[in-house]
C-alpha cells in the first residue's frame, strides 16, 4: 500500500503486547472514504511529533497485515516508519469538514453491507 493518507478517528488505549511491550489500535478513513484498521502501532514509543490525535489526517508506509482475516487491516511497513502528521480538523462549522469524510460511503442496504454486494 506503501505511503498512505489516513483521517484517524479510533484510538485504543494502549495494551500489554509479550513481543512488542505496549501497543496501539487505530482506524479510520482513507481518502477516499474506505474504512481502515491499523495494527499494531508501538504510539507511546513513537516522538512526541508522531503522536497523533483522533480526527487527524497522517502519512505512514502501511502493508497488509496478514496475521487478520479483516480485509480492512493494515500495519506499519516496520515498527520504526515514520507516522507523519499532516493536519487536524476541528469541529468548527457544526463537524462539517470531518463528515464530508467520515460520511462518504453510508449503507442502507443491510444485505449489501454484510455480503458486500452479493447478497
Amino acid at each position: 500500500m506503501a505511503k498512505t493518507k489516513v483521517l484517524i478517528t479510533v484510538k485504543t488505549y494502549p495494551t500489554i503486547s509479550g513481543k512488542y511491550d505496549e501497543l496501539v489500535c487505530t482506524a479510520g478513513f482513507t481518502e477516499d472514504g474506505n474504512w481502515i484498521r491499523i495494527y499494531p502501532v508501538p504510539f507511546r514509543k513513537k516522538e512526541y511529533s508522531q503522536q497523533y490525535r483522533k480526527y487527524e489526517w497522517i502519512e505512514l508506509d502501511l502493508v497488509r497485515n496478514t496475521s487478520d482475516f479483516r480485509p480492512e487491516s493494515y500495519r506499519p511497513y516496520s515498527m520504526d516508519s515514520e507516522i507523519k502528521i499532516i493536519e487536524h480538523i476541528n469541529t468548527s462549522g457544526n463537524w462539517q469538514l470531518r463528515k464530508q469524510v467520515v460520511l462518504t460511503k453510508v449503507y442502507e442496504n443491510l444485505s449489501e453491507l454484510i455480503f458486500g454486494g452479493k447478497g
